[in-house]
C-alpha cells in the first residue's frame, strides 16, 4: 500500500507554534529540534495551551545559531542552540507520570515569555544527558504483537518534551473525513494544524482512520511503529492563529471517535532509522497493517 509524506513539522517549544519544514532530520528522538524546550510557571509545573492557549501565538523559527521566539507586541527574542546561556544546574521537570533532566534557559528568556503570557515563567531545555524512555507498557505491547518488526525497535526510544513519544504521525483522509463532518453541521473545516502532527501522510489507499490498523509505516530507510493511538484534550479546539477557543472539532470528534483509551486522532510513533536519515515532503511511503 502506497502513501506519500504531505507535511512535515516540528513545535521546537512544546506547546507553541510549529515550524512546516521541507526535509527534517530524524533520529530514535523524533525530527530534529522537536519539542526540545519548554516553558514552565514559577512553580516549575509545564504549561501547556491548555491552560495558557495565548501559547500558541508564541511563533518559532530555527537557524544554525539560534532559535527564534515571536509574538505580538513584542521583539523577537533570539535563543542559542548550543550550550550557551544555560543553567549549570541539572533540575528534574514533570512531564505528565515522567520527570525529565533539564536545564534552564537565559533570564532575557524568562523575562520575555513572562511578559507576553502575563505570568511569572521560565523557558527550560532537555539536557543533553537526559533519558526519558517512550512508555513501555505500549511499545513492549507492540513488539509482543509484532515479533517479526520487533528487532528494529529493540532498544529504549529516548525523546524530549513530547507528551508521550518521539512522534506523532496522522492521516490526511483522517482529516477529510472530520472535516465532512463538521460540514454537515454547518461547521467550517479546521486545518491540520489544530492536531499538531510531526507527519501528515496521505494516499488514495489509506481510508480515514485506517492509521488505527496499521503496523509500520516506512519511508525509505527509516520506519516508524504505531504504537498507541493519540488521545485528545482540548488543543483542537484552539484556533493555532489567533488562540481563541472553540467547541469544534472536539465535540464532533468526540461523537464518533470515543475509543476505550479516550477520543483518538493520530498515531503516536516510534523510530528505526539508520544515522543521517532524513525525511522530506513528497518522500514515498509504505504502509503496513496489522491484517
Amino acid at each position: 500500500m502506497s502513501a506519500r509524506i504531505r507535511s512535515l513539522h516540528i513545535y521546537p517549544v512544546k506547546s507553541c507554534a510549529g515550524i512546516d519544514l521541507a526535509a527534517a532530520p530524524v533520529d530514535r528522538a523524533g525530527l530534529r529540534h522537536d519539542r526540545r524546550w519548554m516553558i514552565v510557571s514559577a512553580e516549575g509545573q509545564f504549561m501547556t495551551q491548555r491552560q495558557w492557549p495565548r501559547m500558541a501565538l508564541i511563533g518559532t523559527a530555527l537557524d544554525a545559531s539560534a532559535l527564534t521566539l515571536s509574538a505580538p507586541g513584542q521583539a523577537p527574542l533570539r535563543v542559542a542552540l548550543d550550550e550557551c546561556g544555560l543553567s549549570d544546574t541539572v533540575e528534574q521537570v514533570g512531564v505528565w507520570r515522567d520527570t525529565v533532566a533539564a536545564r534552564q534557559d537565559t533570564p532575557a528568556a524568562a523575562d520575555w515569555l513572562s511578559t507576553f503570557l502575563g505570568t511569572p515563567c521560565r523557558l527550560l531545555k532537555v539536557d543533553a544527558d537526559a533519558r526519558r524512555p517512550a512508555k513501555p507498557e505500549w511499545v513492549d505491547g507492540w513488539r509482543e504483537r509484532h515479533p517479526d518488526l520487533a528487532d528494529a525497535f529493540d532498544g529504549d526510544h529516548f525523546f524530549g518534551f513530547a507528551d508521550g513519544f518521539p512522534l506523532l504521525v496522522a492521516n490526511q483522509a483522517s482529516l477529510d473525513d472530520l472535516n465532512q463532518r463538521l460540514a454537515a453541521r454547518g461547521v467550517a473545516p479546521v486545518p491540520m494544524d489544530r492536531f499538531r502532527p510531526n507527519i501528515v501522510v496521505e494516499s488514495d489507499d489509506w481510508p480515514a482512520f485506517e492509521e488505527d490498523q496499521t503496523a509500520v509505516l516506512r519511508l525509505g530507510e527509516v520506519t516508524l511503529a504505531f504504537v498507541k493511538p493519540c488521545t485528545r484534550c482540548s488543543i483542537p479546539d484552539i484556533d493555532q492563529r489567533t488562540a481563541e477557543m472553540h467547541a469544534e472539532p472536539g465535540r464532533t470528534l468526540a461523537g464518533y471517535r470515543n475509543l476505550e483509551i479516550g477520543v483518538v486522532f493520530g498515531q503516536n510513533a516510534i523510530v528505526a532509522a539508520p544515522a543521517g536519515a532524513t525525511l522530506r515532503v513528497g518522500d514515498p511511503a509504505e504502509i503496513e497493517l496489522d491484517f
